[in-house]
Order: C-alpha cells, then structure tokens, then sequence
C-alpha cells in the first residue's frame, strides 16, 4: 500500500529565528551615551526593557515606554487618547521588528532619559552564542536619579573639579570609582547573562 505522503519529502522546516542588532542611544548627551545589543525575535518586549536597564546602569524604579509609529507599550495604562499596551504581553517577533528601522524608549518621565533605538541589522540565530548581549558601548549610562541631561551635563562639568563644593558632593553622591567615560562591557553582560532565555 503506497503511504499519503510518500514522495513528498520531510515536512516543512520552521524558519530560523532572527536576530537583531539594536544601537541605542541617549538622546541629548554630548558626548554620546550609547550602547549596541543583539537580541533574538523570540524576546519579550519586557524584557527587552530589561536589558536596557543593565546595558545603561539603570535600576528600573520609574515608569517606561516603547513607541513604534503610534503604538505604545510599556507600563500598561490609559490617559485620555494615550493607550499604553503592556510589554510582557507581546514579543519582537509579534512586533514585526524587522519592519522597524526605528523607534523609541523613554525611561523616567520625570527627568526625561529618551532612547533612540535604530534596528541596524538582522541576522540568523547560532546556537552557543549568549542572547542578549552587548557588542559595544561608549560611556558610562547617565545616573538614573541625576535630574536628567541638563543635570547630567552640569555633574559631569563639576566632577572634572573634585576639589570644589559641587564637585566634592557629586563625587560623594556617585560613590568611588565612578568614570563618566567607562562602559564595562564585561560587567554588563554578565548581568544580560541572567536574562537570557
């Protein structure tokens, strides 16, 4: 007896899932705060977030959100005409990110930290690579709690003057071995390390 599917060859294999490099980057700060991340499309875009927060130093203690053209997602809530979609609900990959070259974060609606996000390239998942990680970064992330970029910008003026008032309590605030010009690659990828998949 001659089986249904004899001749047609093994089933349809799935796609291999994508990865994207993401360059994210401070708006505002001189000199530039960025840093570069691949992730893979399979991530929740929560946790995305997440890796935002360790690849910038931040400590996720405010309120965010994403933009993608008029959509929002984030801390999931609703202000007149603004609805915000909650993150954890959707991931990259249901995003269609690879329709996004651009789009944005914004992280603390106080003191303003605004992310601009460009999906720089997209490439196949390899197997014994960590996901996500850091490729590359310049300096140091902005302190979350530092009063946004103007202040950032007057902190950094004053710590270049440690024996002056301001410089001796920015200092003091920042704790020691605080450099504005480090991005310790090593120290946040092994934080990403605990959001893999």
């Amino acid at each position: 007896m001659i089986s249904l599917h004899e001749g047609r060859g093994p089933g349809r294999r799935k796609p291999a899932e994508k990865i994207f490099q993401l360059h994210l980057r401070v708006a505002g700060c001189r000199p530039s705060i960025w840093r570069r991340l691949v992730v893979r499309e399979s991530m929740w875009l929560s946790r995305l977030h997440d890796a935002i927060q360790v690849a910038f130093d931040w400590y996720d203690y405010q309120t965010h959100v994403f933009a993608f053209g008029d959509l929002r997602f984030g801390n999931p809530g609703k202000r007149d005409e603004l609805v915000v979609e909650d993150d954890r609900d959707v991931t990259l990959a249901e995003l269609g990110l690879e329709q996004h070259a651009h789009f944005t974060y914004r992280y603390d609606f106080d003191e303003g930290w605004h992310v601009e996000i460009a999906n720089e390239h997209q490439s196949v998942f390899k197997r014994g690579q960590a996901y996500p990680r850091c490729i590359g970064g310049e300096r140091a992330g902005p302190p979350e709690d530092c009063g946004g970029v103007e202040a950032h910008q007057d902190m950094l003026t004053c710590i270049k003057e440690p024996d002056t008032d301001l410089g001796r309590e920015w200092l003091e605030w920042l704790g020691p071995g605080y450099d504005p010009a480090v991005c310790d690659l090593a120290k946040v990828n092994q934080a990403l390390r605990k959001l893999a998949k």
